[in-house]
């Protein structure tokens, strides 16, 4: 393919129709590599803009502030690997566990994004928000769309698995939807409980081990120890406040 017809497939990618219509007048022209240019540029930009709001994945601290020395345990260079995004290769899950507040969901945020930079399509969702939402569907139709609305992405992250105990029903639409993402896409999912304790997220569903079993399956664990960090700026908030008191009535 030489440069004219390599301009002109450009600009039919962009569907700028005018300008085909008229382009043996126009196809030597240097302003055209300029106008593809500009159009190419704002469509990649209006169209990342449009899948980030589409991700809902909120707003974030990015990981070169995070602070890698306030766990206990984390395992940077699993992490660091995570963000190359040869997980989404093969299909591979990835589960980060640990307690509340020792940054699980500012590290799935953040491979969230990169995918989504990386033209993948994202949706981050919290457990609550997804298995709520799929509940509240009254129709066998309503719900097999939404299903396929969870399991479409290349990359779906569920946050907050354990936070709260659900029903036997919500235990078997979040089995339908990780079987039907199953070995096609990746799942991330984020969890404060050891999946031994996972029968007390789902107490009585028969599915929870079958639910594991598909979700583990070629996955990649990080488990993270420490204290909240929540509590801790709660804790640097308080002291702050005390001295700045302190210092007004000296």
């Amino acid at each position: 393919m030489n440069e004219s017809d390599t301009r002109r497939a450009r600009a039919g990618a962009l569907n700028l129709h005018g300008l085909l219509a008229h382009w043996n007048e126009v196809a030597s022209e240097a302003w055209v590599d300029t106008l593809l240019g500009w159009e190419e540029r704002e469509r990649g930009r209006r169209g990342l803009e449009r899948r980030l709001r589409a991700a809902h994945i909120g707003r974030f601290k990015p990981l070169c502030d995070f602070d890698w020395n306030w766990p206990k345990r984390c395992d940077r260079a699993a992490i660091d690997a995570l963000m190359t995004l040869e997980f989404l290769e093969d299909a591979t899950n990835v589960v980060l566990v640990g307690p509340n507040g020792v940054g699980k969901s500012t590290i799935a945020q953040n491979i969230a994004h990169r995918t989504l930079i990386e033209g993948h399509a994202v949706l981050f969702t919290s457990a609550g928000q997804l298995l709520g939402d799929l509940c509240a569907l009254d129709s066998d139709s309503a719900l097999r769309r939404r299903l396929r609305h969870y399991a479409r992405p290349q990359l779906l992250v569920i946050d907050e698995v354990g936070y709260l105990s659900y029903s036997n029903r919500h235990a078997d639409l979040l089995f339908e939807l990780i079987s039907r993402r199953y070995q096609n896409k990746s799942t991330l999912v984020t969890t404060n409980r050891p999946f031994a304790e996972w029968r007390e997220v789902f107490p009585n569903a028969a599915c929870v081990v079958s639910l594991v079993d598909r979700l583990l399956h070629h996955a990649e664990i990080v488990s993270i120890e420490g204290d909240s960090w929540r509590l801790k700026e709660a804790r640097d908030r308080a002291e702050q406040r005390t001295r700045q008191r302190r210092e007004v009535k000296s």
